[in-house]
């Protein structure tokens, strides 16, 4: 697999990687580098760029960092499907007391992974994307808590995935099964009994990692002493299906996306146009529409002219969170995990969401971003008044459904008296 050099900074990344809080007003940063030559006027000007991988998922024989791995056995699919072997690649944190009664498990969202706190290097392109959760003296004290972070099934940094190979040694590609909220979360409840975990005083996560966390309460009661559920849903909403499938058809519309197999592509020659443009569409609902207008308004983007074909600030921020996603994800595990999304309906089977919802025995934290276009608070006002023992917070943040990240100090205050209380039982 080829590497390639990060990408240009970014005050404030979307939502699968740490986020700083933009002092003041939020200023654009007219420096991002676009993914392809653009014209302005009669210049063109080049991008002196490596050519974007076909895939940047992990594979054996990367290196490794943190993570380690569970096999897992065969898993049969709520779909009717069956995977011959499973594994997840996960990292942990802190140390098991004697009684296991200290494991946190936290669940990453669509393009996370299990590196959610530490330094990049080897194996690990990017920093952990909640460090200022997690870690010594942290809401999430390692230094207190044993912490576990899977990359989830159907992910590409490690776990099973389309990326990873099938019985054959191919990779799956196009042949990789449809997956639910609940085929990951069982994978997740066979990892924790691998680990001698028997119940979870934590499980934590926003946005899909929040769908999991829901799933968890109602698949397995008995093992989840308290929830955090940020930024998410008991089930999908049209809007949200909507929203979904039009990052799915853009990717499924690149001719280099064949139909799901692509991985023997040379780099420049995979679905990297389709991927960026999904992740184009997803990130405007990742921020508000105040955010966007007060950041960038109506600026160009650099020397560009508008008038003369070129861009304004804001469609350069979206050509360069396209271009980073498609440097550092697979195309097909966006598609796996969408789907995933499309599909989530804790009610399903159960007697319907308020049902499934008034199962759960564990503690709930349900926290909302008031400004959220992704998971709007409706959603998790749904959670917490069917939750019989759920508490509610609401953020009031300018950067929407992203606020989970960049309001750190807010989210961290909340996560760690949640646990405290807990504590003190």
């Amino acid at each position: 697999m080829s590497t390639t050099p990060p990408t240009p900074s970014d005050p404030a990344t979307g939502t699968d990687g740490s986020a700083a809080r933009p002092e003041g007003k939020p200023v654009p940063d007219l420096t991002l580098v676009p993914a392809r030559p653009r014209t302005l006027g009669s210049r063109t000007v080049p991008i002196d760029r490596p050519p974007v991988p076909a895939s940047a998922a992990w594979h054996d024989g990367d290196p490794v960092g943190r993570r380690q791995f569970a096999d897992l056995g065969p898993l049969k699919l709520e779909s009717g499907g069956r995977l011959p072997a499973v594994r997840l690649a996960y990292e942990t944190w802190g140390e098991l007391n004697e009684d296991g009664t200290n494991a946190v498990l936290v669940l990453h969202a669509l393009t996370g992974d299990s590196h959610v706190t530490g330094e990049a290097g080897d194996g690990h392109p990017t920093p952990g994307w909640w460090s200022s959760m997690v870690g010594p003296g942290a809401p999430i004290d390692t230094d207190r808590w044993f912490v576990v972070a899977p990359n989830v099934l159907g992910g590409c940094q490690g776990s099973t995935g389309p990326a990873s190979p099938g019985p054959d040694g191919r990779p799956w590609g196009s042949r990789f099964p449809l997956l639910t909220v609940r085929d990951q979360v069982a994978a997740e409840i066979r990892l924790s009994d691998l680990l001698g975990i028997d119940a979870w005083s934590l499980v934590i996560g926003a946005s899909l990692g929040g769908l999991r966390v829901l799933e968890w309460a109602t698949s397995a009661p008995e093992r989840v002493e308290s929830i955090a559920a940020i930024a998410t849903a008991a089930q999908t909403s049209g809007d949200q299906i909507a929203g979904f499938h039009t990052q799915l058809a853009a990717i499924r519309a690149d001719p280099r996306y064949r139909d799901g197999d692509y991985y023997d592509a040379a780099d420049g020659d995979g679905p990297h146009v389709g991927l960026g443009l999904a992740r184009q569409i997803a990130h405007q609902t990742y921020r508000s529409a105040k955010e966007l207008d007060e950041r960038f308004g109506r600026i160009p983007q650099g020397g560009e002219q508008p008038l003369e074909g070129g861009r304004f600030a804001v469609q350069s921020y979206l050509d360069h969170h396209g271009d980073k996603l498609s440097r550092r994800f697979d195309a097909n595990t966006y598609v796996v995990l969408t789907r995933t999304m499309i599909t989530h309906d804790l009610g399903r089977d159960r007697g319907g969401v308020s049902a499934a919802l008034a199962s759960v025995t564990a503690r709930a934290l349900v926290i909302a971003v008031d400004s959220d276009r992704l998971f709007p608070p409706g959603q998790s006002e749904r959670i917490a008044a069917g939750i019989p023992e759920a508490s509610l917070r609401t953020i009031h943040s300018d950067y929407g459904h992203d606020g989970f990240l960049i309001e750190e100090d807010l989210v961290g205050a909340y996560v760690q008296e949640f646990l405290e209380q807990g504590a003190r039982r």
